[in-house]
């Protein structure tokens, strides 16, 4: 057992970060993903203007990257998500918005299935493609919420993960299912 002289001494020269300071830390690195991810999709970017031949000759092989960059991206913001869930988790007030915010993010993903349903809306660059890429980066959002839901510690963030995790789930099954029936139609 260590007296407590030196508990007290080494209590004194370790200073705790403030909350204030761990959620600059929290948002700079955000930040900085930002910017990292941003410099990822001017070069693929690039790539397209400086080979334009080679995107339209394999336009699934490009799309493909494509997507493999944005699951990239979105797991470079899986790392200040996991602090900013260490930081907040401590304050129930404060993990109750977030948690509220994650529900209400959660409810785009089968309002983005519904808008796609529609095929004007569908066709449109402005609303079809935000709409087009929310159910792509599904996978990702599972994991936010399942770390945010493992992380709760406190009733209401729980029950609002929980629902938050159940419509991305329900979403995703949704899509599955919509295109078997759609396959088994077409052959059909």
């Amino acid at each position: 057992m260590e007296p407590p002289a030196c508990r007290e001494q080494y209590n004194r020269a370790v200073k705790p970060i403030s909350w204030r300071t761990q959620l600059r830390l929290v948002g700079g690195s955000y930040v900085f993903v930002l910017l990292v991810s941003a410099g990822l999709v001017l070069q693929r970017y690039l790539q397209y203007v400086r080979h334009p031949d080679d995107a339209a000759a394999s336009g699934g092989m490009w799309a493909f990257g494509d997507w493999l960059l944005e699951l990239f991206i979105g797991g470079l913001f899986l790392v200040p998500t996991f602090f900013l869930l260490l930081v907040i988790s401590k304050s129930e007030p404060v993990y109750t918005r977030y948690a509220k915010v994650l529900f209400g993010f959660s409810l785009t993903a089968p309002l983005s299935l519904a808008i796609l349903s529609i095929p004007a809306a569908r066709e449109g660059w402005l609303l079809g493609a935000p709409c087009l890429y929310r159910p792509l980066a599904s996978p990702v959002v599972l994991v936010v919420e399942g770390g945010s839901r493992l992380m709760a510690r406190f009733p209401l963030p729980k029950k609002l993960t929980s629902y938050a995790l159940l419509i991305e789930l329900a979403t995703l099954v949704l899509i599955v299912a919509l295109l078997f029936f759609a396959a088994r139609a077409h052959r059909g």
